[in-house]
């Protein structure tokens, strides 16, 4: 995966450096607020490894975010690994831009130009024709994010979670501007 500069941010493969800030973010109790629970070390490493196999398996994913050398969290696209109804509507593969970052890099605008670059990635040069962002109703950081780099609200559901009762969820969603009509089912 090519590393990308944005005005301020590099988006770049994942180092293993990366991994101890990586388990920092995802202990801490705000950043994780809108997810099941924190991560403790084991469990930030394995997503580090299913993000890299991501990458491995289909040549895009989640982009290791930094300014200035220092390490922010993540942006970029993904498959997701879970299947809803909603997702049997997306015209052509479901393709997910998220975001993750740590809690002293809110506020400042990287999500949303860091989102921006991973749209204009999928629509450009992976020939999106639609791309969709998800996260819990009460998530507001994250779906003003979704509305500033262009998202409509699409749908609500229940996001489903191993163990526990699913989440509930709104997705958004955007059409590629290259793309013509949505394509027959």
């Amino acid at each position: 995966m090519r590393e990308v500069r944005t005005e301020r941010l590099l988006l770049r493969g994942w180092r293993a450096a990366d991994r101890a800030p990586f388990a920092a973010l995802n202990a801490d109790p705000e950043v994780m607020e809108h997810f099941p629970s924190v991560l403790d070390r084991a469990g930030s490493d394995a997503l580090v490894d299913r993000v890299l196999a991501h990458v491995a398996e289909r040549g895009f994913g989640l982009w290791a975010v930094e300014r200035d050398g220092d390490f922010l969290g993540f942006t970029g696209l993904a498959v997701p690994r879970f299947h809803v109804d909603w997702m049997d509507e997306v015209d052509g593969p479901v393709v997910e831009v998220g975001w993750r970052l740590a809690r002293h890099a809110w506020g400042h605008g990287y999500a949303t130009e860091a989102a921006r670059a991973a749209l204009e990635l999928g629509f450009v040069e992976l020939g999106l024709r639609e791309i969709v962002s998800f996260t819990t109703r009460s998530n507001r950081r994250s779906q003003a994010v979704m509305e500033r780099i262009g998202m409509s609200r699409w749908c609500d559901y229940d996001h489903p979670v191993d163990g526990i009762d699913p989440l509930p969820s709104v997705v958004y969603r955007l059409r590629s501007p290259f793309a013509g009509p949505p394509a027959a089912r």
